[in-house]
């Protein structure tokens, strides 16, 4: 048994090329966003919302850059072969996503176990895959399985685990307004489906908080 605890998100930096928006469709988004402002009765042209609608722009670019990355890219060649058939769990790997109905952020952590079938992957690059399905406009049962199911395609292993907590803005800032709801989704492939003792280790060393300490 491999634990491992992924503290920070798998990206540290938060900005994306200036040029991005110097595109057609850069440029296009930096003038929808500019038109919202209007609709919502404000002045774009006022000091502090001269820059606000590229700065937008730049931002929903980042946030759903997953729509323009791949799980190959992510994982590259950190495959190794190992002969290793025992569970290997990171867990608490931030994960910040956007609510496709809303667009407004959901956000907590996930943890993936997976066990071995011969090749093992690069820890770092477990929460790399989160970051492709993460940074889309999405909904966290769809996310939980695609991460799951790509890493079944990639790794062929005996079988995998991902659980998924967090907590949705729209849900809290908006609608029924309630500030201490968590959704928790979970998706097993394998082994993590077909057999209750593997299901239920991976189920209570992803919900314990104290695994290291």
């Amino acid at each position: 048994m491999v634990v491992v605890r992924a503290d920070r998100g798998a990206e540290a930096d938060g900005t994306i090329p200036e040029e991005d928006l110097l595109s057609e469709e850069g440029r296009e988004l930096v003038r929808i966003v500019r038109r919202q402002l209007e609709l919502l009765g404000e002045d774009p042209d006022r000091e502090g919302l001269l820059r606000t609608p590229a700065r937008v722009a730049k931002s929903l670019r980042w946030l759903t850059r997953g729509h323009r990355m791949s799980v190959e890219e992510a994982i590259g060649d950190a495959i190794f072969d190992e002969d290793h058939h025992n569970m290997v769990l990171v867990k608490d790997i931030e994960m910040y996503s956007l609510c496709e109905h809303h667009m407004l952020p959901f956000f907590g952590k996930v943890h993936i176990g997976y066990i071995p079938n011969g090749r093992i992957v690069g820890l770092s690059k477990l929460p790399r895959v989160v970051e492709v399905f993460a940074r889309r406009l999405q909904v966290q049962e769809r996310m939980t399985e695609q991460i799951a199911g790509a890493l079944m395609d990639v790794l062929q292993p005996q079988g995998v685990g991902v659980v998924v907590e967090a907590a949705h803005l729209c849900m809290m800032m908006r609608g029924v307004e309630k500030q201490n709801s968590k959704t928790i989704t979970s998706a097993m492939k394998g082994i993590f489906l077909e057999d209750l003792k593997t299901r239920e280790e991976f189920l209570r060393l992803s919900m314990t908080h104290a695994v290291l300490g």
